[in-house]
């Protein structure tokens, strides 16, 4: 191998994620215990089919890094006509949702604990996700951080690729300067259309120049989201829609 190959294998290795130590509750050790094998998908080589993961046919909608679950959790209570899967790799938030999910007695929402970006490409089939949630995703703010961010063109297209047409892909931040970058990458990437220059509701209503909509309302707000509210701190929501297979 080359020395530019391996440095292009150093950066594709590069994750948008640290597995953070935390200390589990026992709850959250028994749920995994009790209910992995209810709610759970293990991460392997196999496509997975949804028709067999879940109890009946809908749409599927992908949320990556769904933190503690609270917001996913309500998402899927309050649209039981959807199919939903969460992807996160802090084992005590997938504890959580794991025993929330079992208390609300939910059949729409399955959990896998894995690198999203390796899910994507290997376990679910193209054209298959109506929509794909990506909430407060991690700013790595500092400069030498950056390069970890995950939307990028190649993760862009990944989603691309997983979506129905007509599919969107739904990202919100709190951090206005990654906001702007995550925008300019979609408004550069292939095969997508800003919701915000479709849609007459979200142009009436939306903040600055049209490209961003307001928090729909299938979209919780969080304790972390409220809490900003009152310092003042502001919300982004971008979302784009698949206009275009891959070519």
């Amino acid at each position: 191998m080359t020395q530019d190959n391996k440095e292009i294998e150093h950066l594709r290795t590069i994750k948008s994620f640290v597995i953070r130590s935390g200390r589990m509750t026992l709850g959250q050790e028994k749920a995994f215990q009790d209910l992995w094998s209810l709610y759970g998908v293990e991460a392997d080589e196999q496509i997975i089919d949804f028709n067999q993961l879940f109890p009946r046919s809908a749409q599927v909608i992908l949320e990556i890094g769904f933190g503690m679950g609270d917001s996913l959790l309500e998402i899927a209570k309050n649209h039981p006509e959807n199919n939903y899967l969460g992807i996160e790799v802090h084992k005590p938030g997938v504890g959580r949702l794991l025993a929330n999910i079992h208390e609300h007695s939910l059949t729409n929402i399955k959990l896998m604990k894995f690198d999203a970006v390796e899910v994507l490409k290997k376990q679910i089939k193209d054209n298959s996700l109506s929509a794909v949630y990506l909430f407060f995703p991690d700013p790595w703010h500092k400069t030498r951080h950056q390069k970890r961010r995950i939307v990028k063109d190649e993760f862009i297209q990944l989603i691309r690729q997983k979506l129905v047409i007509n599919g969107q892909f739904h990202i919100a931040t709190d951090w206005e300067h990654y906001a702007k970058k995550i925008l300019q990458a979609m408004q550069q990437a292939s095969g997508f259309i800003n919701c915000a220059h479709q849609d007459r509701a979200y142009q009436d209503s939306a903040k600055q120049n049209d490209d961003y909509i307001p928090r729909p309302d299938y979209r919780p707000k969080t304790k972390f989201e409220r809490r900003g509210e009152r310092l003042g701190h502001d919300v982004w929501d971008i979302l784009f829609q698949k206009n275009s297979d891959i070519s």
